[in-house]
């Protein structure tokens, strides 16, 4: 758990870097990285939420 969670909080710095970047360089690239990064980090905090949601109602 304490796993997961250090790497949903990298992916989430990893993406505002990359937006500061894009506001930094004005680069449209950084700004489609940033997107890309952030859609995952938020599937991946879904798919943690539904697997607590999951063992709870199993418990």
């Amino acid at each position: 758990m304490v796993i997961f969670r250090f790497v949903v909080l990298l992916m989430m710095v990893v993406a505002a870097g990359l937006f500061v970047a894009y506001a930094v360089t004005g680069k449209p690239r950084y700004r489609q990285l940033g997107l890309i990064v952030l859609k995952w980090t938020i599937i991946a905090g879904l798919g943690f939420f539904a697997g607590l949601a999951i063992e709870r109602l199993t418990a």
